[in-house]
């Protein structure tokens, strides 16, 4: 195995990494993975596996089936790397990209699989629901640092709600918030230097103010839902700080619906805590390309196939 392993840490990716087939593979070369999805597709009352592996993208990139897919998908991996005798206690940290957090938690044994497919159905729906379709928007800023894009978006705000959402990495951040104000950032951006503003075709501006309905709704579902202490640390989102007590992490992933995903702070304190490497898991390679821009010492690898686990397990 590569390494010391206990200066891995397990990554874990959200919205917009959807395909048409992701996990099928894996279900079909290990029975556990399999059981992920029929539990997620019990759990919902649906055959939202079906959708995943036959159905059109348009419907598996609507956020309330997005979410869950792409945590079962992530799960799936998990669970081919256990069976092939890498467990969670080899991590050192998890940590995931806004719904990915989720997909972390469960990984870690914090939530039930069932628990966090039910609970991402709902908080796909209720971010959806929070704004009206097309009074909303988000867009990637590339060029300019947080501070250069917070103050992009406090111009363009002019009374309405326009917020750096997600700091992904040193050369992209995405604003999100009233679409007039959004799209007034991407050409203030512009002018202050960003190489390029680039609408997002999202459907919901989500990580921001105008998201405090479902953070309510979210508050209300989590209330309801068992939080155990994470097997490892989980580095949350709106810290970029490591988090185990379970009432803690319920109250950071109410905040974290309204508030920015910290990613690029939270990649340079795993690192600053000794983490060398980066596991991806689940569907694509989108944290791997983002923590390369971070910081181009660390090395990535990506499990998101059957291919993908076997290999890592063989080096």
């Amino acid at each position: 195995m590569m390494g010391s392993l206990m200066t891995v840490a397990f990554v874990f990716p959200g919205q917009g990494a959807q395909t048409i087939g992701m996990g099928k593979e894996l279900a079909e070369a290990y029975p556990a993975a399999k059981v992920v999805f029929d539990e997620v597709d019990a759990a919902l009352g649906e055959s939202l596996s079906n959708l995943i592996w036959e159905g059109d993208i348009e419907t598996l990139t609507l956020t309330r089936n997005a979410q869950p897919a792409l945590m079962a998908t992530s799960m799936a991996a998990m669970r081919a790397l256990e069976a092939e005798g890498v467990t969670i206690n080899k991590a050192a940290f998890v940590a995931g990209h806004s719904l990915g957090e989720y997909s972390a938690l469960a990984a870690a044994g914090a939530i039930s699989v069932a628990d966090t497919a039910r609970l991402l159905r709902t908080r796909g729906a209720a971010m959806q629901d929070a704004v009206p379709v097309g009074e909303g928007a988000m867009a990637a800023i590339l060029g300019l640092d947080l501070d250069a894009v917070r103050a992009v978006a406090e111009e363009a705000a002019q009374g309405e709600v326009c917020q750096a959402a997600n700091d992904n990495d040193p050369t992209q951040v995405v604003v999100s918030g009233s679409k007039a104000a959004v799209e007034r950032a991407a050409v203030i951006a512009k002018e202050k230097g960003a190489k390029r503003a680039v609408m997002l075709p999202v459907s919901a501006p989500f990580h921001c103010a105008l998201m405090q309905p479902a953070a309510d709704v979210m508050a209300e579902a989590l209330a309801g839902v068992e939080i155990k202490a994470p097997a490892v640390p989980l580095i949350a989102n709106v810290r970029a700080d490591e988090v185990t007590d379970p009432d803690t992490i319920r109250q950071l992933l109410v905040e974290q619906v309204t508030g920015s995903v910290r990613w690029r702070e939270s990649v340079q304190a795993m690192a600053a805590k000794g983490v060398t490497e980066f596991w991806e898991i689940g569907a694509g390679k989108a944290l791997s390309g983002m923590i390369r821009k971070i910081d181009r010492s660390l090395t990535c690898r990506q499990f998101g196939t059957a291919e993908g686990v076997k290999a890592a397990v063989e080096g």
